[in-house]
């Protein structure tokens, strides 16, 4: 099973285990943490699921099909990823 290691807004980390196929911002949420808003429920539709990824781990998280039009097209790169939309492997 996958490990995610979390490390919130107050630099606290914790390791938590993740579920094949469920997106990071599942995981994450799941996992009781308050900072990631996550305030469309995972629709892609408000941004707030915003998360940094170790550059180390970046292309090991498999990506969804991208929307056609969000308002973080421009924003998403290969470290600075909408949670809702990475699945974890």
């Amino acid at each position: 099973m996958p490990k995610l290691v979390i490390v919130n807004t107050a630099g606290e980390e914790k390791e938590v285990e993740a579920q094949t196929g469920r997106t990071v911002m599942e995981v994450i949420r799941d996992a009781g943490f308050d900072d990631l808003l996550a305030l469309c429920g995972g629709c892609c539709s408000c941004a707030t699921c915003h998360v940094h990824v170790d550059p180390a781990f970046a292309d090991k998280l498999p990506r969804s099909a991208p929307m056609k039009t969000t308002c973080w097209t421009a924003a998403t790169t290969a470290t600075a990823i909408r949670a809702c939309r990475a699945s974890c492997p």
